[in-house]
C-alpha cells in the first residue's frame, strides 16, 4: 500500500480548486481575460477556462468556497496579483494558503 503524504494530496486536489479561485477571482472582480490570468498564475489559458466552467477542481472548490478564512486568504491574493502582476506574490501567498490549510485540515 502507498503512502500518500498530506503535501501530495494538497498538490494533487487542492490547489488546483485554490488556483481555479484565484483565477476566477481575477477575472470576475479585476477584469483579467483568461489569458493572462493564467500567465500570472503560470498555467495554461485552457486550464483556467476548465476551472471557470467547473469542470476542473470543482468539489474541492465547493467545499474551500464555504471556509471564510481560506477566502479571505484567496481574495487577498487575488487583490495583490491584480496589482502587481507578479508571479512571485502567487508562489509565496499560495505556500500561505497551503500552510493554512494544512493547520486547519
Amino acid at each position: 500500500m502507498a503512502v500518500k503524504l498530506r503535501c501530495e494530496r494538497v498538490t494533487k486536489y487542492v490547489m488546483p480548486a485554490v488556483r481555479g479561485l484565484i483565477a476566477k477571482t481575477l477575472i470576475e472582480e479585476y477584469g483579467f481575460s483568461q489569458s493572462s490570468a493564467a500567465k500570472v498564475l503560470g498555467i495554461s489559458q485552457a486550464a483556467v477556462s476548465y476551472y471557470i466552467s467547473s469542470k476542473r477542481g470543482y468539489t474541492m472548490s465547493k467545499k474551500l468556497e464555504k471556509d471564510k478564512m481560506i477566502m479571505e486568504a484567496i481574495r487577498g491574493l487575488a487583490r495583490k496579483v491584480a496589482e502587481t502582476k507578479g508571479s512571485k506574490e502567487v508562489e509565496l501567498n499560495l505556500c500561505d494558503i497551503c500552510n493554512m490549510l494544512n493547520k486547519i485540515r
